[in-house]
């Protein structure tokens, strides 16, 4: 079998110009990362599904990573559109899509308006339904929760963006649980590259935008991976719900993971995932 390694743009409908590492042959797997990162948030994911014959495609969301830097449409359904023109672009049939917390509503966006082109899916840690408190969501995280997201990145985004990894987002916070530095290093570099005013608008995007009925239209088998000790994505007002939405939906729990889990337990992660694309 012949590898393509390839890397490019895709350009959309008002001029953005999107990122995209496209690697390898067989079935596709689509990435989609979480805020405010980069598809170099995929690196155990693309390796490991590259080895086991999958042609891998991880891209940077629009404002984030190599990507056009964008003041506007920082929102999901632009974000879902960029991933359609993006699959329009590499012809993609018969996909698996994959994302990570706010990719995990671009995913599930995505997938609710083009399902012709998907066999599967898998949300991980991931943002839907709705993570903000409203009338019809009272479980939710008000949206003054939100609010140090937005300050921080907008005015103190360098120390921010070692805070985060350093403590909830891999769980390093908690007794017993030693820090890798590397990895906070690695946090801290793919989301400087990104744009900052994108950046703040995302957190809108991942926090306030409902996904309620993209989640009924949605036909395609779906795996919904979430952890009971995610501490930026609550477990009981995320996975389980996202789960009862679905029609082909199955709720894989794990007990004291990060919500960072893709790469802090990327071994058990990756097995599952397989198991559930190959069942």
């Amino acid at each position: 079998m012949t590898n393509r390694q390839q890397s490019g743009f895709v350009a959309t409908e008002d001029g953005v110009q999107i990122f995209y590492k496209d690697w390898g042959s067989g079935q596709p797997i689509v990435f989609s990362h979480g805020w405010p990162l980069s598809g170099d948030d995929w690196d155990p994911q693309m390796m490991f599904f590259l080895r086991h014959g999958y042609r891998v495609i991880a891209h940077d969301r629009r404002g984030h990573g190599r990507s056009t830097q964008t003041d506007t449409g920082n929102d999901m359904d632009h974000y879902a559109a960029d991933l359609a023109a993006l699959t329009a672009h590499l012809d993609l049939a018969n996909a698996i899509h994959v994302g990570h917390s706010t990719g995990g509503g671009e995913v599930v966006h995505y997938v609710a308006r083009h399902q012709e082109r998907v066999a599967k899916a898998a949300i991980i840690s991931a943002v839907p339904p709705v993570m903000v408190k409203s009338a019809s969501n009272p479980e939710g995280i008000p949206r003054e929760g939100f609010d140090p997201y937005r300050e921080q990145t907008a005015f103190n985004r360098p120390q921010f963006y070692l805070d985060v990894p350093s403590g909830p987002f891999y769980g390093f916070n908690r007794p017993g649980v030693k820090t890798v530095p590397g990895l906070v290093q690695n946090w801290w570099r793919q989301g400087m590259m990104g744009g900052v005013k994108a950046q703040v608008d995302c957190v809108k995007a991942f926090s306030e935008t409902d996904f309620t009925e993209d989640l009924k239209k949605i036909t395609v088998p779906v795996l919904v991976m979430h952890s009971k000790d995610d501490q930026v994505v609550p477990y009981a007002d995320s996975g389980p719900k996202s789960a009862a939405l679905l029609k082909n939906g199955t709720l894989k729990m794990y007990e004291n993971y990060p919500h960072g889990m893709i790469t802090t337990q990327a071994d058990v992660i990756n097995a599952d995932l397989l198991a559930f694309i190959q069942g």
